[in-house]
């Protein structure tokens, strides 16, 4: 497996879990991952969600893809530190990929608009056939 691997399959599973921490307490939320290219791992939200106030104070974060399958899926873990995105050329793609941000009074210049991404970090794939082998880490 390498990093393309990585981008298939979260680009493939867009529901993810997003962990993050607040003071010492673990927070955990599903979302709708936006995409993944050589460049990163790439989400969008807003900052009325708290989890974008926790990852400027932490910027630690690990992120969960599943892929359910009979009888138990593939997952996909991918940890990282977040790097907050204020390019115009990313709104400007958040809003053409998400037209529904329209409808919750988010402009492109709006500040309620979060973008983020996991540009380096490590990864790996776990199945029920890996379980207790050791993590084949990949590197990005």
């Amino acid at each position: 497996m390498n990093i393309h691997d990585c981008i298939r399959f979260a680009n493939e599973n867009p529901v993810c879990y997003l962990a993050t921490a607040e003071d010492d307490q673990p927070r955990v939320r599903a979302l709708g991952f936006w995409f993944a290219d050589e460049t990163g791992f790439y989400f969008q939200t807003s900052t009325v969600k708290e989890f974008s106030s926790q990852l400027k104070r932490n910027p630690n974060t690990e992120v969960c893809f599943y892929r359910h399958e009979v009888p138990i899926g593939t997952m996909l873990r991918i940890a990282g530190k977040v790097e907050i995105i204020n390019d115009l050329k990313f709104r400007e793609k958040a809003f053409e990929d998400r037209p529904f941000l329209k409808s919750f009074g988010i402009t492109i210049d709006s500040p309620r608009l979060f973008l983020f991404r996991i540009a380096h970090g490590q990864a790996h794939f776990w199945t029920m056939e890996n379980n207790l082998k050791p993590k084949e880490i990949i590197e990005f």
